[in-house]
């Protein structure tokens, strides 16, 4: 099912399965700001990355003494998520482990995604809690994507990825296979605000830059300066990616915070790095703020 709230300026639909966001449109011009999930590209939109982010070594994990498939990014993305709040302005939706999600991970969990507009804003905020694990470990992370060009006047030169501070974006390596291999990093760029958009950026995969220290980071059309901004401000890990078919048709700015795991890295869950750790009855959250200036 499919639940809306709207503003002066934007129009936000959310699906439940996933808690996927489905659609965002521009109000005023009726634009469609959301990548719209094409098959034959990328059929997601804007998934959320939970219980862990990217993929897990071996494909697998030892949880409470058992082993378990995983697929990438985990399974909230494609379980069904309830709505449990739907005001003028704000959507909430509700994950509880239950019979979809004990046979994929095996421990009691919360997991509440709350939307609400600002202006031209989209706020997401994601919780996780405890509820009667002894302890409760997990990774996070978003994944939407914004569909370029902005119309049909403009090519994917025209765009770039813009920085509120200059840096030199260091990337930790996954290649070849989306998995850390030890300690591989290299810099996307030098002293820069700015990391032209071309159509082969994507070729080997994402980049995974560490450690930023800007607060937003936005996908910019240069001669007229309208632009998709996220809030990136706390998180450890922010990628950009697109599917490279050429010429680009969409991009993802993705806040992480967590890592995909490790190639060699350990099978046991509880040894695996993560966003958080929760004792019993705690929560945790974190958001993403995106704003539509286009």
């Amino acid at each position: 099912m499919q639940y809306s709230i709207e503003n002066e300026f934007i129009r936000l639909t959310v699906e439940s399965k996933g808690a996927e966001v489905y659609s965002v449109v521009n109000k005023h011009t009726g634009a469609e700001m959301l990548w719209n999930g094409d098959p034959s590209v990328w059929p997601r939109r804007a998934p959320i990355l939970f219980p862990y982010t990217g993929k897990l070594t071996g494909g697998k994990m030892i949880a409470k003494g058992l082993e378990y498939q995983g697929p990438q990014h985990g399974f909230a993305r494609d379980v069904e998520h309830t709505l449990v709040r739907h005001t003028d302005d704000v959507l909430e939706f509700e994950l509880h482990a239950d019979s979809q999600t004990l046979p994929i991970w095996p421990y009691a969990f919360v997991l509440r995604s709350t939307f609400t507009l600002e202006e031209r804003t989209v706020h997401h905020k994601l919780t996780v809690e405890n509820p009667v694990e002894p302890m409760l470990r997990f990774g996070i992370g978003f994944h939407p994507g914004f569909v370029i060009p902005f119309d049909d006047k403009h090519k994917t030169e025209d765009y770039e990825f813009r920085f509120d501070e200059i840096e030199s974006p260091l990337c930790v390596s996954a290649l070849p296979d989306g998995l850390l291999e030890g300690d591989k990093y290299y810099y996307l760029a030098r002293n820069t605000r700015r990391i032209p958009l071309t159509d082969d950026l994507f070729d080997n995969d994402s980049h995974c830059m560490v450690n930023l220290r800007s607060k937003s980071l936005a996908i910019v059309e240069k001669d007229t300066g309208r632009r998709i901004s996220c809030d990136i401000e706390g998180y450890p890990y922010v990628l950009i990616w697109s599917k490279p078919i050429k010429p680009l048709r969409f991009v993802c700015i993705e806040p992480w915070q967590s890592l995909t795991g490790e190639a060699n890295g350990p099978l046991e869950w509880e040894s695996r790095p993560c966003a958080a750790s929760l004792k019993q009855g705690e929560s945790w959250s974190t958001t993403m703020s995106t704003t539509f200036d286009r």
